[in-house]
């Protein structure tokens, strides 16, 4: 009889259940999993609801067994509260992991916050569960949770969709289940456009401050996508990445000490109106990048800090626990629960809310143990050395579980450090992101543009050394929010000069950005000419706009960005070396570069940057073969506040050798600009009669303060066919 029951629960079960999941609607006309409630008679169980928020029976079953196996990535259908009957009462059925504690219970207004009205049962694997009725949305709670040793904590519940706004802290009961969804038309794009060979162009928008009302108070999700929406649109950016809009007590925080992982902060609305934000996004084409916090959570008494009375969601060992810079917790990523907590946290986002991706916050302090720890502060692994092994396996198994569910997704890893192959498949030793910011390009552009330009010829490696490695993985080039505060100084602001001159270098390094290769982001305020840092507690300084020279430089912004939207050489090969060829890398009494972009049909832009405050009429640039070349963008044009100098009209080539091309161009190069060439008519390679001597070619001379120096083409290298999800990368700089 028991072997019999074996076969009934592990092949006849679960063959029933999927053969009614996937035909009993056809052949017997009954749904039952998708009733809007489950049903529960004395303590069983007897069906939940449908895959659309809720379980089945069975799927249930699968789902905790997942949990307390570290495979789940589901976990929000069966942790919480969701509604149910019990007996013909209309309530709603609590489950939350404590594996340690001696008692829990659910308490809140339905109860007068009655610290022991509500116990729960104490299923297996440290779950505890319990039905209340009568409970509607809004109904605020908290879980009591009575640790080993006598003391009692009040904690809001892990899983919860909503919460409280700041000061509250408490948990509200929420369905996730109804919004009305119109951006079909977005998903189908995205699944059938991966991103490897599109324009990313990156608007970072911290919620809070991006814009306020007139008494300085937030706007709603609501409010927001009014004015955001048409703006990114406008402005020609292709994605929004949200700084982080999980619940957080802290506005100074920036939402980055996350004390509800599936709760949409209510400062600013319901999870509702959030999704209506991100809808309204899709629905004008602009995708939604979310940051997500894995690597840390704060010690605020009512959240994840010993949750159980116990290290629960963090390691017991300090040397692993804490980060002592941060004052925060360290996730436990060799615990089975919390990496199911994580799994589903990412799943739960780009699943419930649509989310185009995620951009994973401080990756390096997951990577390293000794990650801001003192020596002796620290614990090596199992081989002696600093990595944390079981931070890998998460992000191998995390990607890997993300893609294979959702392959046109964006997992962006935010690491700072030279760890190899981030975004490499798992299968060949990578991580499996398919993104990561490039850091080190930022430290470098960030520290050279604010020298004066004298002082730039001795640091000229700054805007060229990320050339060495830009094809080694997938990158993002960044200009975030970490960069415009504390003293650090706004955009505009980091540039030396008179006001006219930081003008011109913010429109020159914005350019250079846009034709480096690698995706774009930039932080809100930068298109403003913005002077001041940002802050969280304001709104960005939009009474500029009533000034010349910030509509000149928001006129640049825009006018950039669709250049670049228009232009397949900056982004359809911007992973590879096909898409780039130096032309001069060493011009650095000149402060200047420059080089090609390649598109895929093998049509190239010149793209010639200089960084000084001196005009160089008749600079020399090589060209890659004969004919006419237009300038089709000129940062120092009037309109956007420049002094009108450079090019206007089309240039033919010479036949003079330069930067190992065999023509070259004589350009008006203008102070603290980029130009930018397109050839509108190639001409015919002259052939050579019978006995005609090859004429002597005049090589082009030097010109403005340094010389015109050939640089050397790395080789072109050949890359292997994307992957669903993530590329793989096959180059190495």
């Amino acid at each position: 009889m028991g072997g019999f029951t074996s076969i009934l629960l592990d092949v006849a079960l679960p063959l029933l259940y999927n053969l009614y999941k996937y035909w009993g609607r056809y052949f017997c006309g009954v749904v039952i999993f998708d009733a809007p409630h489950c049903e529960i008679h004395g303590n069983e169980v007897i069906s939940l609801v449908k895959y659309n928020g809720k379980l089945s029976e069975y799927d249930l079953f699968l789902e905790l067994e997942a949990f307390s196996e570290g495979r789940s990535c589901h976990a929000w259908r069966c942790f919480g509260a969701h509604p149910c009957q019990k007996d013909g009462q209309e309530g709603y059925l609590f489950r939350v992991w404590a594996p340690n504690a001696r008692q829990v219970c659910v308490f809140g207004d339905f109860n007068g916050w009655d610290e022991n009205a509500a116990p729960l049962e104490k299923l297996e694997g440290g779950i505890w569960e319990g039905f209340l009725p009568g409970l509607k949305r809004y109904d605020t709670y908290k879980y009591v949770i009575h640790a080993a040793d006598g003391t009692v904590t009040a904690k809001a519940d892990p899983y919860a969709f909503h919460a409280e706004t700041r000061p509250g802290n408490a948990s509200k009961i929420y369905e996730l289940d109804e919004y009305p969804w119109g951006d079909t038309g977005w998903m189908d794009y995205r699944a059938k456009n991966p991103p490897y060979r599109r324009p990313m162009n990156i608007y970072e928008c911290h919620l809070g401050s991006w814009r306020r009302t007139g008494e300085g108070e937030f706007l709603s999700y609501r409010d927001t996508a009014r004015y955001l929406v048409p703006y990114v649109k406008e402005m020609g950016y292709t994605h929004v990445e949200l700084l982080p809009v999980m619940e957080h007590p802290l506005d100074a925080s920036w939402g980055y000490q996350v004390t509800g992982y599936f709760a949409a902060t209510s400062r600013f609305g319901t999870p509702d109106d959030l999704k209506y934000l991100i809808d309204q996004l899709h629905q004008a084409g602009v995708g939604v990048i979310l940051d997500w916090v894995p690597a840390h959570f704060p010690r605020d008494a009512f959240g994840l800090y010993h949750f159980d009375g116990t290290p629960t969601y963090e390691y017991a060992d300090p040397r692993k626990g804490e980060h002592p810079d941060w004052g925060t917790q360290v996730f436990d990523l060799g615990r089975n629960e919390v990496r199911s907590f994580l799994f589903s946290n990412a799943m739960f986002w780009l699943e419930e809310y649509h989310a185009d991706g995620l951009r994973v916050d401080a990756v390096s302090s997951m990577l390293y143990l000794d990650y801001g720890r003192q020596e002796g502060a620290w614990m090596p692994n199992i081989h002696g050395g600093k990595e944390n092994l079981e931070a890998i396996e998460f992000f191998q198994k995390l990607n890997t579980t993300i893609f294979a569910a959702h392959p046109d997704v964006l997992m962006i890893a935010e690491e700072s450090t030279a760890w190899p192959k981030v975004t490499y498949p798992v299968d060949e030793g990578g991580l499996g992101f398919n993104f990561k910011w490039n850091m080190g390009w930022m430290n470098d552009i960030c520290h050279y543009i604010k020298l004066d330009p004298y002082f730039r010829q001795f640091n000229h490696r700054d805007i060229t050394f990320s050339l060495m490695y830009a094809f080694s993985e997938n990158y993002i080039l960044p200009l975030s929010h970490d960069e415009v505060v504390h003293m650090k100084g706004s955009f505009l602001g980091k540039m030396p000069g008179e006001n006219h001159e930081k003008f011109a270098g913010v429109r020159a390094f914005y350019a250079y950005m846009l034709t480096h290769p690698g995706k774009k982001l930039s932080f809100m305020g930068a298109e403003l000419g913005q002077w001041n840092e940002w802050h969280y507690e304001y709104s960005l300084d939009w009474h500029l706009l009533q000034y010349e020279p910030h509509r000149q430089i928001h006129k640049f912004f825009q006018a950039a960005n669709a250049f670049y939207l228009a232009e397949p050489a900056l982004w359809e090969q911007d992973d590879s070396w096909q898409g780039f060829q130096w032309l001069c890398a060493d011009d650095h009494t000149a402060n200047t570069v420059a080089f090609l972009r390649w598109d895929r049909e093998g049509r190239p832009l010149i793209v010639v940057c200089n960084f000084s405050p001196i005009h160089r009429k008749g600079y020399y640039v090589g060209a890659p073969f004969p004919g006419t070349w237009a300038p089709v963008l000129n940062t120092d044009a009037e309109e956007f506040g420049g002094s009108g100098l450079g090019d206007a009209a089309p240039i033919k080539t010479v036949s003079a050798p330069c930067h190992d091309q065999e023509q070259a161009l004589s350009i008006d190069l203008p102070p603290m600009s980029v130009m930018v060439y397109r050839c509108i008519r190639r001409s015919p390679v002259r052939k050579k009669k019978a006995g005609e001597k090859e004429p002597e070619k005049k090589r082009a001379p030097r010109t403005g303060t340094g010389k015109a120096a050939p640089a050397k083409t790395a080789a072109r290298k050949s890359k292997a066919a994307a992957r669903p999800g993530h590329k793989p990368k096959t180059d190495q700089a």
